[in-house]
């Protein structure tokens, strides 16, 4: 057997064992986390692309409190004045790209969800070697309590 054919049984074997004591595999096992903080990451620049469009929104305001004829709309609905007509271009900007990065966090943190709850639904089979185990038994009149010893 070359050590390439050793190897991928190798592996084989171990995703093997991994998918049949947890009923999952590495996918939903690692990806789930991944996922998650994914989503994490995502909303944060979501928040920092927002922080940004309210950067310059904030200084459009203080331009026109300034100084009014600065902030006058010609007939197409633009800014006269070529400098606030870009920050309000970049405030359009940052907000879509603060849309596009929230819409994506969420979706990674609904797959997230699915892949938490597609694992907690799967079977999970308790190992053999327990020696002691707590038994609960519910009797006539009264309940039960005791210990189970396997040999």
């Amino acid at each position: 057997m070359t050590r390439a054919a050793a190897g991928v049984l190798a592996l084989f074997l171990t995703l093997a064992s991994t998918a049949r004591a947890q009923e999952v595999g590495p996918l939903v096992k690692y990806g789930k986390w991944a996922l998650a903080v994914g989503a994490v990451g995502m909303n944060l620049l979501a928040a920092d692309a927002h922080d940004e469009a309210d950067r310059a929104f904030d200084r459009i305001e203080e331009a026109c409190f300034a100084d009014r004829v600065r902030c006058l709309v010609n007939v197409e609905g633009r800014y006269a004045d070529p400098e606030i007509e870009g920050l309000y271009q970049t405030s359009l900007h940052q907000d879509r790209v603060a849309r596009r990065w929230l819409i994506l966090g969420e979706t990674a943190l609904v797959g997230a969800a699915v892949m938490f709850v597609w694992e907690l639904t799967r079977k999970n089979h308790e190992p053999e070697n327990i020696p002691f185990e707590p038994e609960v038994r519910s009797l006539r009149n009264a309940t039960g309590v005791g210990l189970r010893v396997a040999w």
